[in-house]
């Protein structure tokens, strides 16, 4: 493998334009090198105004280009599997926006092709990298807080646009494939516990089909979780796990500032208290850090920091949600 990656971008998507390619900038071990749309000018107009050298006019000819080592795919949620799937067979590592599938099944096809290429597949959950949620994680496994018994979690944000692809159904819109994700993928990695079962109540919006408030109770053997989505309410995000002894909370969990530090709170339910802790974490962008982890990767050929085995385990919570509330029941997961 050459010493710094060359990443290409398949798609022109407000994500990858605003928030992962700026964060990619200025690495040591790898650079941004081609981006890709099916309108050649509008690649090239998004290669000229963030520095990328090469623009294709179709995600084909990125993804059969030699110079190409590593490919992000931040395309619309129901085209993430067939099209990682040929960057795959192109011989190609693949970072895949969250949520990577809408069906877990599909994802052993993705194995099964990650393994016979021999390449490195990844979903993209920059959570996973970012340093508030692995302090969060080593606190809670040490014990610190006491037998966690219960964890809640909120994130909503307001969008009732009929054209944004969060609001179109057969492109895997929603608010539990959008959203929904964060708080099931969260829990499960500070907890690392799976759950053993679910029950759901959702919302859905008349003239979009898609869910757009939920709420759902998941059974993580003896630890109670529940967590509340919604796409059409005031902008929040919060997540709290509740030990026998503390309470952690992490304060912006999913969209962490970028300009100031991450901050996890430790308290006995009153911060007027004079235990109350704040833990403040170095100023960091999650999105480099998830370049930086996946680029590592690949160079020395480590596991990625959010695998297929484990985007399969979250695929079926999601799958779960819908069905129990659909038969108004619990659903077993495992």
């Amino acid at each position: 493998m050459k010493k710094k990656l060359k990443w290409g971008v398949l798609s022109t998507a407000k994500i990858a334009r605003e928030k992962v390619i700026p964060a990619m900038a200025n690495s040591d071990l790898y650079e941004v090198y081609g981006i890709a749309s099916r309108n050649l000018e509008r690649a090239q107009e998004t290669a000229k105004s963030l520095g990328i050298p090469q623009a294709y006019g179709s995600y084909e000819d990125l993804i059969n280009d030699p110079e190409i080592d590593v490919i992000y795919n931040p395309l619309p949620n129901d085209m993430h599997v067939p099209l990682t799937l040929k960057c795959i067979e192109a011989g190609k590592h693949v970072l895949c926006e969250k949520p990577f599938a809408l069906n877990h099944e599909e994802i052993d096809g993705l194995i099964a092709a990650r393994d016979k290429y021999n390449v490195k597949v990844g979903e993209a959950f920059m959570v996973a990298s970012n340093p508030q949620w692995i302090k969060a994680r080593e606190l809670v496994k040490s014990g610190y807080l006491g037998k966690i018994k219960a964890v809640q979690g909120f994130f909503s944000y307001f969008n009732d646009d009929k054209d944004n692809i969060r609001n179109i159904e057969e492109m895997g819109g929603g608010g539990v494939w959008d959203i929904g994700c964060y708080p099931v993928f969260t829990s499960r990695f500070v907890l690392e516990k799976e759950p053993g079962r679910l029950v759901s109540m959702l919302e859905y919006d008349p003239q979009f089909g898609t869910d757009k408030v939920g709420s759902v109770l998941l059974d993580f053997h003896e630890i109670q979780m529940t967590f509340t989505i919604s796409t059409q309410l005031t902008a929040y995000q919060r997540m709290l796990f509740f030990g026998e002894k503390k309470i952690l909370e992490v304060r912006i969990p999913f969209n962490a500032p970028l300009d100031q530090p991450n901050e996890i709170y430790i308290h006995e339910g009153d911060f007027s208290k004079d235990n109350a802790e704040k833990i403040i974490l170095p100023v960091s962008n999650q999105y480099t850090e998830q370049a930086i982890d996946f680029s590592k990767a690949i160079l020395e050929d480590t596991e990625v920091p959010v695998t297929l085995e484990n985007t399969k385990a979250n695929t079926k919570v999601l799958q779960a949600i819908f069905e129990s509330d659909s038969t108004e029941k619990w659903v077993n997961i495992n």
